[in-house]
This record gives structure tokens, C-alpha cells and sequence, in this order.
């Protein structure tokens, strides 16, 4: 066939179908149709689909998508959660689009209940057969799903407790955003002890198995009251306060008891890092480091201290901030203005495992504590060489978080470790950890009187100006391997009330940590 005979053959099979598009002849010479589609395609396509999925013909309905395997493993998806009880109604086409409801009946925790919601499809040409096709997109089961979402039934343990502060006030994560990973943790623990049910709810679940908000609740459970020792007062006054820096947290504590009155986060990843970070603390760690050096008779705060204004150590240089020194000053004079080099100096004499020694058996560090929900516990290793030293001011392998340092602070202040906890020991009869000892009075007194110096003339002085009552506070700053801007770090008490904060990049410790520490400790003055 030459190339006319070729064009008119072409020619002779291309037929105008009215409003519904034309038929034409593929490579291969079949008919094939093409152009806009007509009514009764959208029709018959949006119809049998819809049709399809209902009758549990979930194999017919992926064949008239345009994408089969994908409406396959998602329409199998929805059958295997939600079950095969679905009613579709067509209710609107605009076009090509087409409007539709879904009804479904669903089971869970003992309840029946009907979900109806809308969605839509639209129906496009296949580009291969020239056939009607519904354009797959996982947004046509329901129009809250993406790529690689699924709808799912989720047993909701946090709607089996009615968590509340200490004075009874229900916590919500509504009016307490950090507590969004703190009270589903407590109602898995404790919702079954109390007699608690969780609800059930639909949800759509991501690729990475995170779900979201609920979308229909099919049994509310059963909610038991579960009583923390958190303050509503005090947890307000935490949550505005990180609000101030990104990657913020903090924790407050109550040092005659161990109970904890706050915990916030202010990250976007939503990690709760008051109770789960471990990063190195700097210079707060030099109350753990004063009272190894005290207990050990090597320093008394009125005594003498060097604080020159580098100091080398295992190979390693250490110095001030600033590079500043004091001149015939006292191991308190150090303290309150962080002399890094003071600290450096006693490595030898502390030896590899005092300080970790001392973190443990006083400060209750490492121990495995029992709050209540998950926490991380610290982590002071014992150390040698340039390790030793940088222990000794709080960077290195020294692992810790706000909770472990509003603890110290805590501990510091009373002289002894109460293991902080969040929810009443006789509830689920669960043991708590102890510390070896307390500090001896003599320490204890020194101890918080340098704290009390750092508070009122020292590096922390700032920060906690105009605070009444008894007060004590230490500042820290710590390098981070690859961060420009070092950690920033407060801890302190006031009464009987201690706090800790930590800002990731925050800089010096008085400057970002500081205010939020301060504001906790001042909430309700």
C-alpha cells in the first residue's frame, strides 16, 4: 500500500460519534475511541464502579480505574479494615466528576455504628483502550487520603483515662499541648488497672504508621480517672514558657517529694525530649561535680580555687568563656561564674569513676527510674584522659535531660534524692529507685549556698532577678559536635519547687533556658 492509500485508509475509520467523541484506529488497526467522553460514559463508568466496590467486587472495580493495581490493593485494604458493608450512592456529576457518598457499617469495642461521608471520582479516557476509566487516586476512598495512606480502625487507649492534675482538673491535650505523648502512655499503663476501655475510632494511617485525628468514633470506651502529680498551674505556666524558643524544654519538680509538676516540649517533631533527650548538660553538671570535690574534702566554697584562664588536660585545652580568670578567688567564686578551668583542674584527684560514682549513688543518675511513664535516667560513664575532664564540666559522654537536671536541682537543694514520679506509687505498686546516700549536711549547706550565689550575683543572676523566696540556680552552655551555637541550660530551685530547662542552639544558659526556668518557678506568684 503506498503512503495515499495508507492516509486514506486511516481516513475511512475515523467516525464522529456526536457529543461522545470520535472512534479511531490504533497502530494496530483496532477501533479505538477518543475525544471528550459523553454522558452516558461517565455515567456508566462512575455507575459500575461505584457499583462494583459495593457488591464486594472489588476485582471488577479496579478494572474500571485506570490504574488497577493500585485501586486493587487499596479497595482490598478498605474491605479488610471497615469491612464489606458499604452502600455508595452517585448523588452530583459535574462533567466528568462525579459526587458520590458512602455509607459503611463498622464494629469495635462492643459497638455498631455507620459512617457516611463524601467523596468523589472523575473519569477520564484510557489513553490505551480509549475505554471510560474512574482516574485512581486514593483520594477516592475517602478525601482525607494521600499516597500511601490507608483508613484504619484504631483502638484508642487514651479514651480510657481522664487523666487529671493533682487538684482533680482533667488534662487535656487541647489546653496542654506537651502532654500529647504523656497521657496515651499513661492510659496503655494504667487504663486496664482502672477499669478504663479504649474507644474505637477511624483514622487514616500513614506509610510510616503514624495515624491521624480521628475522623469517626465507633465506641467512646470507657474512661477511668487516673490523678497525676502534674499542676495544672505550673503546666500552663511551662507550656507559654517554651513557646519563647524553638526545641525547648522543661520540667518541674517537687524536691520534699519527687512528684513532678510540669513537663514541656516546644519541637515539631513532637518528641517529648523533657523526659526522652539525653544531651550533654555543660555546666549544670558542676552541681554534681561541687559535690563530689566537697564530699571528698578536695575543695570547701570558701576555699581556695585556681581558675586560670586555660587549663590542659590529657592532651586536651580547656578554657573560660571569654577566656576570662579570677585572681585568688574561692571554689564558690568559681562556681557562680562557671570557671571551666577550676573544674579541670580536680580530674586527676576525682579519678576516672568518682564523678559517676557520685551522679549515681547521690544524684540518683543512671538508676533505672519507675515515673510512671518512660523516661531516660542519665547517663554519667566513667571516663578517662580528655573524656575525664570534659565529664567534670558536663560535656563529653554525660547524657542527660531536663528531667535528670530539675532532679538535681532538686537533690542539691534537700540534699537528698527523691526519685521524681508522675503518677502514685500505690496504684500499680511499682518500686522506685534510691540512691546509695544523701549529701552530708555540711555539703548540702555549701552546696546551696553557691547555688544561691549563682542566683543572686553570679552567671544566673539575670534570669532569676526579682524572684522572693529561696532561691539557688546553676547556668550551662554545651558544645555540640557540628552545631555553631552551643545548648543552652538552666537548672534551679525556689522553695520547694525546682525546674529545668534546655534550648537546642539556645546559646549561653541564662540568655534562652533561663527566663523558662524562671517563669515556671514563678507561676502563680
Amino acid at each position: 500500500m503506498n503512503r495515499a492509500s495508507r492516509i486514506a485508509g486511516a481516513a475511512a475509520v475515523v467516525v464522529l460519534l456526536g457529543v461522545g467523541g470520535y472512534m479511531a484506529a490504533d497502530a494496530a488497526g483496532f477501533l479505538k475511541k477518543t475525544g471528550p467522553l459523553s454522558e452516558d460514559e461517565v455515567r456508566s463508568a462512575s455507575e459500575g464502579f461505584l457499583a462494583a466496590w459495593a457488591e464486594g467486587d472489588i476485582g471488577e472495580a479496579a478494572d474500571l480505574t485506570d490504574d488497577g493495581q493500585s485501586a486493587l490493593t487499596a479497595l482490598d485494604g478498605f474491605r479488610k479494615e471497615l469491612g464489606q458493608e458499604v452502600t455508595l450512592k452517585a448523588a452530583e456529576r459535574r462533567s466528568t466528576t462525579v459526587a458520590f457518598s458512602v455509607s459503611v457499617r463498622l464494629e469495635g469495642g462492643g459497638a455498631r455504628s455507620v459512617w457516611t461521608y463524601d467523596s468523589e471520582l472523575k473519569v477520564v479516557r484510557d489513553e490505551e483502550s480509549g475505554e471510560p476509566r474512574v482516574d485512581w487516586s486514593p483520594g477516592v476512598v475517602h478525601p482525607r487520603l494521600a499516597s500511601g495512606d490507608r483508613l484504619t480502625l484504631v483502638e484508642d487507649d487514651a479514651l480510657s483515662v481522664a487523666a487529671t492534675d493533682r487538684d482533680g482538673r482533667e488534662l487535656t491535650v487541647d489546653e496542654f499541648p506537651s502532654l500529647a505523648s504523656v497521657l496515651p502512655d499513661l492510659a496503655k499503663r494504667y487504663g486496664d488497672i482502672l477499669g478504663g476501655e479504649p474507644g474505637v475510632e477511624v483514622r487514616v494511617t500513614g506509610r510510616d504508621g503514624r495515624t491521624g485525628p480521628p475522623l469517626h468514633v465507633v465506641s467512646e470506651g470507657k474512661r477511668a480517672e487516673l490523678r497525676t502529680t502534674l499542676s495544672a498551674e505550673r503546666q500552663r505556666a511551662a507550656e507559654r514558657a517554651v513557646k519563647k524558643y524553638p526545641r525547648s524544654s522543661a520540667v518541674a519538680v517537687e524536691p520534699s517529694s519527687g512528684e513532678i509538676l510540669a513537663v514541656a516540649n516546644n519541637r515539631e517533631d513532637g518528641f517529648n525530649a523533657a523526659f526522652l533527650g539525653n544531651r550533654a548538660p555543660g555546666s549544670t553538671m558542676k552541681i554534681v561535680t561541687a559535690a563530689a570535690l566537697l564530699e571528698k574534702d578536695l575543695v570547701s566554697a570558701s576555699g581556695p580555687a585556681p581558675c586560670p584562664k586555660v587549663k590542659g588536660y590529657g592532651g586536651a585545652t580547656f578554657q573560660n568563656l571569654d577566656k576570662f580568670e579570677i585572681d585568688g578567688g574561692t571554689f564558690s567564686d568559681a562556681f557562680i561564674r562557671s570557671c571551666n578551668t577550676t573544674f579541670v583542674g580536680f580530674a586527676d584527684r576525682v579519678g576516672s569513676s568518682g564523678l559517676a560514682e557520685e551522679a549515681k549513688e547521690v544524684f540518683g543518675l543512671g538508676l533505672e527510674w519507675h515515673s510512671g511513664v518512660a523516661t531516660f535516667d542519665g547517663r554519667v560513664p566513667e571516663a578517662d584522659g580528655p573524656e575525664r575532664a570534659a565529664s567534670m564540666i558536663g560535656q563529653g559522654k554525660v547524657q542527660v535531660n531536663a528531667l535528670n537536671m530539675a532532679s538535681v536541682a532538686a537533690t542539691a537543694s534537700t540534699g537528698t534524692f527523691r526519685q521524681p514520679i508522675l503518677v502514685a506509687l500505690d496504684l500499680d505498686g511499682r518500686s522506685i529507685a534510691e540512691a546509695k546516700r544523701s549529701l552530708p549536711d555540711d555539703v548540702t549547706e555549701q552546696l546551696r549556698a553557691m547555688m544561691r550565689r549563682t542566683a543572686t550575683e553570679g552567671t544566673a543572676a539575670e534570669a532569676m532577678r526579682g524572684l522572693p523566696g529561696d532561691i539557688g540556680a546553676k547556668t550551662g552552655s554545651a558544645e555540640v559536635d557540628g552545631a555553631e551555637t552551643s545548648d543552652s541550660w538552666f537548672t534551679g530551685f525556689r522553695d520547694d519547687t525546682a525546674a529545668a530547662a534546655t534550648v537546642e542552639a539556645g546559646g549561653h544558659g541564662g540568655d534562652a533556658a533561663g527566663p523558662i526556668v524562671r517563669d515556671i518557678l514563678a507561676a502563680g506568684d
